[in-house]
């Protein structure tokens, strides 16, 4: 019968931890498997990050490139086609983010830009973050309205 008193691991499973610098008798002592003299062999021994054994290291020969906009603005882009299908499955006037949230195409929390692929034949109100020139022209040559949030 099996009880919490009796479990053991599996024959083999485990290994006993070697503990070393404890006598020669251990065969474990004398250097302690740290090999003769030398940094590597003292306390408190760190090899840098990166560190290629004196050869000048990757982070150094390649070299520096790009930098990062900090003005830089992610939008989540989503074209005609998709509001034209959304306003016929949903019969829609107005599409605002709510709407594409509620047809799980965006989180609700990313900022929305709208792009001119694709046709629209609905006359649509559109609330976005972001509008392209030819997503802009072709909503209002439908009659539909723009609205930047």
């Amino acid at each position: 019968m099996m009880k919490l008193n009796n479990l053991k691991p599996a024959t083999g499973s485990t290994h006993s931890r070697r503990r070393v610098g404890r006598g020669t008798g251990s065969g474990l002592g004398g250097t302690s498997t740290r090999g003769h003299k030398g940094a590597k062999a003292r306390s408190g021994y760190k090899r840098k990050i990166g560190f290629e054994g004196g050869q000048m290291p990757l982070q150094r020969r390649v070299p520096k490139a790009g930098f990062k906009n900090i003005n830089h603005r992610e939008y989540f882009a989503v074209n005609l086609s998709t509001l034209q299908n959304l306003a016929e499955k949903k019969n829609l006037t107005k599409i605002g983010i709510a709407e594409l949230k509620e047809a799980g195409l965006t989180n609700g929390k990313e900022l929305v830009k709208i792009l001119g692929n694709g046709e629209l034949k609905a006359k649509l109100e559109v609330e976005a973050n972001a509008f392209s020139k030819t997503a802009e022209e072709a909503i209002k040559a439908v009659g539909g309205n723009t609205t930047i949030i």
